[in-house]
């Protein structure tokens, strides 16, 4: 048997902050540098070790993964940590940086939805689910990591709400009727137990 384990990073300054962040580079608070530390803390206690490392180029993510990996002391894993464009957040485009609350009192409640969760309905310069899907997390895990877990490796991947979603549907695991429903909350370790490259079983560590 062996692991893949995804980890949406901890809270960052703009989740605190109701912001739309997508591409834009922001650290974690406080509060998500504790939950990193706790993601580490149960992947210790769960006995599960890594042997290859992704994240995206997200200072959010990369700080979670350092931070996971010193905790559950496998910090030499830092070394070799893959940072790769392809698993960064969605592109939120023109809503980058805009409040929440505001943008859906400017657009409404219903179009904001629209853009948040369609599958396939992109806001204005932004991508959708199903770009992220198939131009960049799909070609990604398949070249790069797919090959990785068929040998049996153990793998973490700390990256973004969305980018974590189109894995989950690369998987098979979720479709892109039933994403909205896979919630990724964040510094929540989830696991996936593989034998011999089928997933046997998935759950959250607590």
């Amino acid at each position: 048997m062996n692991y893949l384990v995804l980890l949406r990073h901890g809270q960052s300054v703009w989740n605190l902050a109701n912001k739309f962040t997508g591409f834009h580079d922001v650290d974690l608070t406080e509060q998500g540098e504790k939950e990193a530390k706790s993601a580490g803390e149960l992947l210790k206690a769960a006995g599960i070790t890594f042997d290859a490392v992704f994240s995206s180029t997200q200072i959010r993510a990369n700080r979670t993964a350092e931070i996971v990996l010193n905790e559950a002391g496998q910090g030499a894993l830092l070394a070799n940590m893959v940072r790769h464009p392809d698993l960064r957040e969605r592109d939120y485009g023109d809503l980058t940086g805009l409040d929440k609350d505001e943008t859906r009192q400017k657009y409404g409640e219903e179009q904001v939805h629209i853009w948040r969760r369609s599958y396939d309905t992109a806001p204005p310069g932004g991508e959708c689910l199903k770009d992220v899907v198939e131009n960049r997390v799909r070609p990604y895990f398949n070249s790069q990591i797919k090959p990785l877990l068929d040998q049996g490796k153990n793998v973490l991947i700390a990256a973004h709400g969305n980018s974590l979603r189109a894995t989950l549907i690369t998987l098979g695991v979720e479709s892109p009727d039933t994403i909205n429903d896979a919630e990724f909350p964040t510094g929540a370790p989830l696991v996936f137990e593989l034998e011999n490259g089928q997933i046997k079983k998935r759950y959250f560590l607590k």
